[in-house]
């Protein structure tokens, strides 16, 4: 029997509005730390907007409910403030940012979540370890963030800035489009690593992820509501029936 820890993220009721067009219509959901939920659903099914929304986009607007991140109040938090308390939000489609070292760019992005800037040797050997647990060279620093990346090397700096920062609750939107077999176990790993701590939101379309990095919950959204969780087997069975049972349940 797994032993409920303590909880991470309380979602009551939420609805979300873009440009005052309703996407998010009552979503309910929690997370415990050391969880694993999987949100699968269509496109435009409202599960980017979840993400988007809880980390604090402006164009996303909370019209309805609450979200608690341990145990306070979510919408008393900045953008910035919710990132300096463990939050972080895998893009999926990650921006480039061209005259911007990847190397600069992480020194930076640690610096402004911890209480301290990271010190040089101690850094270098952090983000060393960190390199070879995701098979990235070295090069990589020098080059601009994400410009000119592939889809896979887009991702794996994602999960590369992911295991430096060491957030409480990961917010992962399709972190697996794009990847190769090779590049989607390596990824992998890096979600099952920061997942034995914190709490984990992975957003997908596909059972492949999810049997390297294993649920322990997973929730079908339609029409901007969760209409079903279940266990890991619930995946399997959306990927071999779909979605059009679940609309005629709702």
């Amino acid at each position: 029997m797994r032993v409920v820890s303590e909880e991470i993220l309380r979602i009551e009721n939420l609805h979300v509005s873009v440009a005052g067009t309703p996407i998010l219509k009552g979503v309910n959901l929690v997370i415990h730390r050391g969880e694993i939920h999987a949100l699968m659903g269509r496109n435009g099914a409202g599960k980017s907007t979840l993400a988007n929304a809880l980390m604090g986009h402006p164009a996303y607007e909370i019209t309805e409910g609450k979200v608690f991140y341990k145990g306070e109040p979510l919408e008393d938090l900045d953008v910035f403030e919710r990132a300096r308390n463990g939050m972080f939000l895998s893009f999926q489609y990650p921006a480039s940012i061209p005259g911007v070292q990847v190397g600069t760019f992480l020194k930076k992005a640690v610096a402004s979540v911890r209480d301290e800037p990271p010190k040089g040797r101690a850094f270098r050997k952090e983000l060393t370890t960190a390199m070879e647990k995701l098979s990235m060279e070295k090069a990589v620093l020098s080059r601009y963030v994400n410009d000119g990346f592939s889809g896979g090397e887009k991702k794996r700096l994602e999960i590369l800035q992911m295991l430096l920062l060491q957030p409480q609750l990961a917010l992962l939107d399709e972190t697996d489009s794009g990847l190769d077999i090779d590049a989607l176990r390596i990824v992998s790993q890096g979600i099952n690593e920061i997942a034995v701590d914190a709490g984990c939101l992975v957003i997908t379309h596909y059972q492949r992820l999810l049997d390297l990095v294993k649920p322990h919950f997973v929730h079908a959204m339609i029409d901007g509501a969760i209409v079903h969780s279940g266990g890991a087997e619930l995946a399997h069975e959306l990927e071999a029936r779909g979605y059009d049972w679940l609309d005629v349940a709702a």
